[in-house]
This record gives structure tokens, C-alpha cells and sequence, in this order.
């Protein structure tokens, strides 16, 4: 499997299609994290810009491949489930990555208060909830990712569409861990408390892990 990661990994990086959804991070964080802003507000802008990233970054990892390298692969590889495994996991690891540097520089640049400034946030604290949120939102949208792309859905219009809308659904849709995470940020910066998003972590795993599951499954069907 390491192996796998490291050729998925350096496909991506190689080929620089993983520029296009960093520079949208970064510009998403440019216009809506700024300087003074409080503090745990912004971490919580900056974790939902990521679910949309997240699974654009898993399209691009499920794509770069031709069908005939993706045979050679698939045989390589043991079968085309583990191959399609470490193209989840490099697409995820991918979006943590951004996940770890948006959330720091997120912390560097926030107001530690309250929304009216009136209560201190521990740095720590809010550097910690702020981790937690972006991981869910980066596993949320890998989940969305791996069921938007190939082998789950083979058209490429369409099957962007059904990104858009499915991102923009877990953001505001009830129930969604991304809007838990999300949501909880925003109520613990009106109180001056940070939340720690262990609840909405767990669902988004299992989220993410029911759609690896699937696209695994599939890989090896339509291989």
C-alpha cells in the first residue's frame, strides 16, 4: 500500500492538477478569513471551504489515470480495490494537508475572542476545534467525492453537477456532520467556548468509510 500512495502522490504532484483546488482554498480563505476577524468564526468558514476542495481533489485522483494504466495498476496492485483504496487515501491526505495549513494560518490571523469580544479563547482550544472541524469537512467531502466520480458515476457532466449540489446540501442540510462541525464553531464563537466535534467526527468517518467501501467494490466490477 505504501507503495500505491506514493505513486498515486506522485502522479498528482507531477501532473499539477492539484493546483486548481488550492488556489480555490486559497482564495476562498482570502475572502472570507481576514485579519482580526474572530477567531472561531473564521475556523469554521475555513473548514467548510475544504468540503468542496476535498472532493474535488478525490475526482482528480480518481481520474488521472487512463483505463489502460489503471489496468496495469489494478494487476500491480493486488486487485482493483486496493488499488482504488490508495487513490482515496491520496486524495484525502491531499486535503488534510491543505486542511492543517488553512487551519494554522486561520489561528495566526483570527481574533482569540468572542463575537463581541468580550470573552478570551485559548489558542490551544481553538487550534485543536478547529483541526477536528477540518477533518470532518475533509472527510465529508471525500465521501462525496468517491461517489461522484469514477467507477460510481461515469459521466463527467453530470456527475460535477451532482458534486456542486451534493456540497452544497452538506453544508446547509440538517443532520450533515460537515454542519454540525461547522455550526458548532459558530455557536462556540457567540459564547466564547470551542467545540470539540468528536460526534460529527465519528459520522464523517463512517461516512467516508461506506463511500470508499463502495467505490472499491465497484472498481473491481468495471475495471
Amino acid at each position: 500500500m505504501t507503495a500505491l500512495l506514493g505513486y498515486h502522490a506522485a502522479l498528482l504532484l507531477r501532473s499539477q492538477r492539484w493546483l486548481p483546488p488550492a488556489v480555490l482554498y486559497g482564495a476562498l480563505l482570502a475572502v472570507g478569513v481576514g485579519m482580526g476577524d474572530p477567531l472561531l468564526d473564521s475556523l469554521g468558514y475555513a473548514a467548510a471551504a475544504l468540503l468542496p476542495v476535498a472532493a474535488w481533489l478525490v475526482r482528480i485522483c480518481a481520474t488521472q489515470e487512463p483505463p489502460a494504466a489503471r489496468h496495469v495498476t489494478a494487476t500491480a496492485a493486488g486487485g482493483p480495490s486496493r488499488a482504488q483504496l490508495a487513490v482515496l487515501l491520496t486524495a484525502l491526505a491531499a486535503g488534510g494537508l491543505l486542511g492543517v495549513i488553512g487551519t494554522v494560518l486561520t489561528v495566526a490571523l483570527g481574533d482569540a475572542r468572542s463575537t463581541d469580544h468580550t470573552v478570551a479563547i485559548p489558542l490551544p482550544g481553538a487550534l485543536v476545534s478547529g483541526l477536528l472541524a477540518a477533518a470532518v469537512c475533509t472527510l465529508t467531502g471525500a465521501a462525496l467525492g468517491a461517489l461522484c466520480t469514477w467507477p460510481v458515476l461515469r459521466g463527467r457532466g453530470w456527475s460535477l453537477a451532482v458534486l456542486c449540489l451534493g456540497a452544497l446540501l452538506l453544508l446547509v442540510t440538517a443532520g450533515s456532520p460537515a454542519r454540525a462541525a461547522v455550526s458548532a464553531l459558530i455557536s462556540g464563537s457567540r459564547t466564547g467556548e470551542t467545540p470539540l466535534s468528536v460526534l460529527p467526527l465519528a459520522g464523517a468517518m463512517a461516512v467516508a468509510t461506506g463511500a470508499a467501501a463502495l467505490s472499491c467494490r465497484l472498481s473491481a466490477r468495471r475495471t
